[in-house]
């Protein structure tokens, strides 16, 4: 059955992008904005080629990651501290509830003038963004722990750090793994926003060139590798959830 749903899914694209073709082909739009994706594809190759197209790739791609781990460990830390402690909720979580609907483009302006227009304003950027889909994941599933499980841990004479680490931590888990991926799609976002604002070389900053100079080719082929590390950065949570939460 996965077998048949997976070439189900490749007739699906390949589908698209024979409409693709199409509408390229009869001029149903402009091949300005619209190229075949036989250009797409000479435009990949060229860049991966030339050896331009993989350092820019690179670079966008670890910046995703770096502004992702940071973000997950601080949202995973605090997120646990607050679920489990009623005391840090009262104290921390106003506070937070102030931020979290703060827009990133509203903060940009201060990150760039603590930051400058750096690596670390980019990380920045992605790290405030990401942080809140993780922190929250985190707050619910320490929250939603069955009370019963740290009556358990009492009577048992567990300290605070091996309830959490062997109790709290466990159920949490597949809220924390929920979080974390969304916090990923949200650093893919903000890694271009961050690389244009920033003028950072990357495959954002490499698409804003190639708008303002027509090269929809060499925009398009951006649009798809940005594509493929989130595709790539899925199948990677993937992994990681079916290992850590087997018992599920």
């Amino acid at each position: 059955m996965r077998a048949i749903w997976f070439f189900a899914s490749l007739a699906f694209t390949a589908c698209l992008i024979g409409l693709w073709q199409l509408a390229s082909a009869t001029g149903l739009a402009s091949p300005i904005f619209l190229p075949a994706p036989t250009r797409v594809l000479d435009a990949l190759v060229a860049g991966f080629s030339s050896g331009a197209m993989p350092a820019k790739l690179g670079a966008t791609t670890a910046r995703v990651f770096v502004g992702w781990a940071l973000a997950s460990l601080l949202g995973v830390a605090l997120g646990a501290l607050i679920g489990v402690s009623q005391r840090a909720r009262i104290y921390i979580a106003p506070s937070l509830e102030f931020l979290r609907p703060l827009p990133v483009s509203a903060l940009v302006p201060i990150f760039i003038g603590l930051l400058g227009y750096s690596e670390q304003m980019v990380l920045a950027v992605i790290a405030f963004g990401a942080f809140w889909p993780c922190l929250l994941s985190t707050i619910h599933g320490f929250s939603a722990v069955e009370p019963r499980l740290y009556e358990v841990s009492k009577v048992l004479g567990l300290s605070r750090w091996s309830m959490i680490r062997k109790i709290a931590l466990p159920s949490a888990l597949p809220d924390i793994i929920a979080g974390m991926r969304v916090g990923l799609t949200v650093s893919l976002i903000l890694v271009v926003v961050g690389e244009i604002l920033g003028s950072r070389e990357g495959i954002g900053y490499d698409i804003l060139l190639a708008q303002r100079a027509f090269k929809s080719p060499d925009l398009f082929a951006g649009i798809i590798l940005l594509g493929l590390v989130g595709y790539a950065s899925a199948i990677a949570i993937d992994w990681l959830e079916s290992r850590l939460v087997r018992w599920r």
